[in-house]
């Protein structure tokens, strides 16, 4: 009798695999041949959010752009302030509010009634908050000892004229918007938004409001990655569902790289008979990379297919988030043209539940991380953590991340998380 042959490929169940690459390694890889797309164009501001700008812009006067008051108040000379605990008694000639200046003569002894945002006059230098004081027939009384230049707003206090106010390959957030603004910018270049072409894969896979026949599920993965795309600020194309037939791969690949930057996929990428992604890019382009030692996400595909690069993902849908979140998201920054993002923020927590993990490869499970009552940060499991179970990213707001080399947590250990910046 033949003896049976058993494939020893590694499975995405097995704790180690050394041919898969290490997550640091995968992300610097994919960084580094990762180009940034060279188109431009001019857009008024309010159409540039999320945008990424194309050119350095200076601000082209001071903002703001004269001394003004930071409160509601009243603005003097502070020579004619009394000593400490003495009364101060100044004569009320006028009023500066926002974009109403005080434009006559002050003489000595006298101040002005000012509001937030008035011109503070040249020959005034101090200005007293209205708490602060008493009126009387237009005769001002103050106490408190005050400090020579309080609540006043230098010109050029926030950018100087010749200062950048916004700067290449930066990010126009909401903050940059009002900036942009405020600088008298009505319009910016910036960078063209890339495109991404997306599909599914799975002869299994049914739209949603479709009845589903024994074995069908809904297509959730397009769902998701349509999201996650338009979080990301590209412009997704959607292709989508491609039965596991490897011709049809092929043509949807084709097409996507016909009309994108990226293509993206989910599913397929696995070892599987029916998986047909590895096989399809290494048919019409080159695989730079399979397989990353990390859990959720193991079997991920990153090649190229033209000018166009590629990505494909896993199918659970759990894996499909988090390798879109740690490389795919990275990776879209650098085609537009964004400037490299402040590593990601990781703290060490106390750990509210006891942990499995077998040691082998890293891992990022989903956590929920809050503060208790004694003002400490903790964090807990969200329970299942099966990548198939995608109602635990609903609940979960950070990443529990478990080194390779650690093995089962313990209730009350201390572990890392890596709370979510953005919308996964």
């Amino acid at each position: 009798m033949n003896k049976i042959k058993f494939d020893t490929a590694a499975s995405c169940m097995d704790p180690c695999d050394f041919e898969s690459t290490p997550y640091e390694q995968a992300l610097s890889e994919i960084l580094s041949q990762i180009k940034t797309i060279d188109g431009v164009e001019r857009l008024r501001i309010r159409d540039a959010m999320y945008r990424v700008s194309a050119e350095d812009i200076k601000a082209q006067q001071d903002i703001p752009a004269s001394r003004n008051s930071a409160m509601d108040g009243y603005a003097c000379r502070h020579g004619n302030l009394a000593e400490k605990d003495q009364i101060s008694r100044l004569n009320l000639v006028g009023t500066s509010a926002a974009g109403h200046p005080f434009f006559s003569e002050i003489p000595d002894g006298a101040c002005i009634r000012i509001f937030t945002g008035g011109v503070v006059p040249d020959e005034l230098d101090t200005v007293i908050m209205q708490e602060d004081c008493q009126v009387e027939n237009n005769w001002v009384y103050t106490k408190n000892s005050h400090r020579m230049g309080q609540h006043i707003r230098n010109a050029g206090e926030d950018i100087a004229v010749g200062e950048l106010a916004l700067a290449k390959n930066q990010l126009i957030g909401t903050a940059e918007l009002g900036l942009l603004a405020s600088v008298g910018c009505s319009e910016v270049v910036v960078r063209q938004k890339p495109k991404v072409a997306f599909f599914s894969t799975g002869d299994e896979l049914r739209a949603v409001g479709e009845t589903l026949k024994p074995g069908d599920v809904y297509d959730s993965n397009r769902y998701t990655l349509f999201a996650l795309l338009k979080a990301a600020h590209v412009q997704p194309i959607d292709l989508g569902v491609v039965r596991d037939d490897l011709d049809q791969t092929i043509a949807a690949l084709t097409v996507g790289a016909q009309q994108a930057d990226v293509v993206v996929t989910s599913a397929g990428a696995s070892v599987g008979d029916a998986d047909c992604i590895k096989q399809a890019i290494e048919s019409v382009g080159e695989l730079k990379l399979w397989k990353v030692a990390m859990k959720p996400g193991r079997p991920l595909a990153f090649g190229r297919f033209n000018d166009t690069w590629f990505f494909g993902l896993p199918g659970n849908p759990v894996s499909v988030m988090v390798t879109f979140d740690k490389f795919v998201r990275p990776a879209l920054r650098k085609i537009r043209g964004e400037r490299t993002p402040i590593s990601t923020l990781r703290m060490n927590v106390r750990c509210l539940n006891p942990i499995f993990k077998r040691r082998g490869r890293l891992e990022f499970q989903r956590g929920i991380l809050s503060v208790n009552d004694d003002g400490q940060a903790v964090v807990e499991s969200t329970g299942n953590q099966s990548s198939g179970v995608l109602s635990s990213m609903s609940r979960a707001n950070c990443y529990i991340v478990l080194p390779a080399e650690t093995g089962n947590v313990q209730e009350g250990s201390m572990v890392t998380v890596e709370p979510f910046t953005t919308n996964i």
